[in-house]
């Protein structure tokens, strides 16, 4: 099929598809072949989205043609009897006059220096253009040639199994998203893409690892085939960070732990948690109080005040209960909070007071080592090991965002104000987005305003869910680079494509894509959609992009002693 004439357009336009008349065996091109229509000196590049039966005569459809002479039946199937393409437009390419033409060297004077390329379609082919297959070269010519750097392999053409790329600069210059349904690969997919993230080295990353699955080795829970994670091949680019002193992941000891000090929380870190705390309206006006008390000392000191009752005399001599002193009933009278409602709040907030990760005086401060480590051009892992539930992975997850994006903030400001460094651009990976992102919780965490304003602070996100139909419709508007796995709920479908030109013509295509290894690439990060065959999270991949890693003797102790070696 390579440069093979497969049709000619018949009809069409800019605002609904083109149509094709295909020439060849209909069983040859599929749903999602990526196509090239030749006319003068334009190509125009599209995605066949639907293929459709017809006939010149209805009577012809209607009645088997196995009963006629093989010759026969062969000019019927081929004449009376037809297949039509419908093809999305997605970019047209100016390539110029013949180079044999007298036209050619008129038009290299008019375009100058300039190199041409591809622009969204604004006009359409005449009638009768020929169509073909795209071949390596239009596919290197759109998504990018795989030996430049930066140009990382997501996956190949479903027909003829040609690379295609992803632009890792463009790709962190905007929030992205990974989905799919349970059990479709995001997480390899997810992989994937950090990997390529940290080979080509155009950000850092710190990944929010809820379940424990990017940083050491670990095995596919399906296959039960061992999976090599991420510090086994990057080692000292990647910091793995445990949740709370003596964490352990997978029996392997992190890099450091995270332990989380008491005057870090602030009140509105747990107000993130209402949902899942079950806090009452009145929870605010407590947290307020507790803060205008005790500042940022306010959590310990709750956690410090007792439920108690002393006897004490009165006027006349007789014995009465009363709070004790340090108990969460004095401290709500003596400020104007209700006592009811002060108690209630401590009662909730007893599932936090007893996270073994949150002390009153860290050992050190991991969160400034995890900051430190990002802007240094390093990697985070951030494991939340035994501590998996939605309550340890909102809360610290919030906080930990929270404090990078002030730090990022700082950072920006005094580039553009001072001069000083430029910061390094960060991606933070969500894993479970809905959690964070839902359309109650959006507007409270500091991930919805990641998404909206800190592109130009040099953060982005990268969401990896299975259900976008719950991620808010603002921050889904936001995602640039779209990587989508099979979704079988038509509210999760729409949530991808919402935004998106032509996402009428691509639902169908989302929806039949196959389980397991195809993906459809949407969005800022890939010029155009295209669904293909992704790759494979095994040892030739790791090959391919990193290569012989064997050192020689002499590389390693150079290694451990740069002086090693000369006289």
């Amino acid at each position: 099929m390579e440069n093979k004439i497969i049709g000619y357009i018949v009809g069409g336009g800019l605002k609904e598809s083109f149509r094709v008349r295909l020439t060849v065996d209909p069983l040859t091109v599929q749903e999602g072949a990526f196509v090239v229509i030749e006319s003068g000196d334009y190509h125009f590049y599209g995605l066949v989205t639907d293929m459709q039966l017809g006939a010149t005569d209805d009577r012809f459809a209607d009645e088997k043609s196995d009963r006629l002479p093989a010759a026969l039946a062969k000019a019927l199937h081929g004449q009376t009897l037809y297949t039509n393409l419908e093809v999305l437009p997605a970019l047209m390419l100016e390539r110029g006059p013949d180079p044999a033409s007298p036209e050619y060297d008129i038009w290299v004077k008019k375009i100058g220096d300039s190199v041409p390329h591809p622009i969204p379609v604004k006009t359409v082919p005449p009638h009768h253009s020929q169509v073909r297959m795209a071949n390596e070269g239009d596919i290197a010519e759109i998504f990018g040639d795989p030996n430049v750097d930066g140009k990382f392999i997501i996956g190949y053409t479903r027909e003829q199994g040609h690379p295609v790329c992803i632009d890792m600069e463009k790709f962190v210059q905007r929030s992205s998203g990974v989905f799919g349904a349970t059990g479709t690969g995001k997480s390899f997919l997810t992989r994937l893409v950090l990997a390529g993230l940290m080979h080509y080295n155009k950000a850092s990353v710190l990944v929010l690892d809820m379940h424990n699955e990017y940083g050491f080795d670990d095995v596919a829970s399906d296959t039960k085939k061992a999976v090599t994670g991420l510090k086994t091949k990057f080692k000292s680019k990647i910091r793995v960070v445990g949740l709370g002193a003596g964490a352990t992941i997978r029996g392997q000891v992190p890099d450091f732990n995270l332990e989380i000090s008491t005057g870090d929380i602030s009140t509105a870190d747990i107000e993130t948690l209402s949902r899942e705390l079950n806090l009452k309206e009145t929870t605010p006006t407590t947290l307020n109080a507790l803060f205008g008390s005790f500042k940022n000392e306010w959590f310990a000191r709750f956690k410090a005040m007792n439920r108690e009752e002393v006897e004490v005399e009165d006027e006349k001599g007789k014995m009465k209960r009363v709070p004790h002193p340090d108990s969460v009933a004095a401290w709500a009278d003596s400020n104007g909070v209700n006592v009811m409602a002060a108690e209630a709040l401590h009662d909730k907030l007893r599932r936090l007071f007893g996270k073994p990760y949150i002390v009153e005086k860290p050992a050190a401060d991991s969160v400034k080592n995890i900051i430190d480590a990002l802007e240094n051009g390093q990697h985070v892992v951030l494991s939340y090991g035994e501590h998996e539930s939605d309550l340890d992975y909102l809360l610290v997850s919030n906080l930990l965002t929270r404090k990078i994006r002030a730090a990022w903030e700082k950072k920006t400001n005094e580039f553009r104000t001072h001069g000083k460094s430029e910061p390094r651009p960060l991606v933070i990976v969500v894993e479970e987005a809905h959690k964070l992102l839902n359309r109650e919780m959006a507007a409270q965490t500091t991930f919805a305003t990641i998404a909206r304003e800190l592109r130009k602070y040099y953060v982005t996100l990268l969401i990896v869910d299975q259900r976008p139909s719950q991620i808010y419709d603002e921050v889904m508007s936001q995602l640039g680079t779209r990587i989508s796995g099979w979704l079988g709920d038509d509210l999760d479908i729409q949530a991808v494509l919402s935004g998106l030109s032509g996402r009428d013509a691509l639902r169908g295509m989302l929806a039949r894509l196959q389980p397991k290894e195809e993906v459809l690439l949407l969005g800022w990060g890939v010029p155009m959609p295209l669904p293909v065959k992704s790759r494979r999270y095994d040892d030739v991949f790791w090959k391919e992009l990193l290569g012989d890693q064997k050192k020689s003797r002499e590389q390693n102790l150079r290694e451990l002693n740069p002086d090693w070696g000369k006289d």
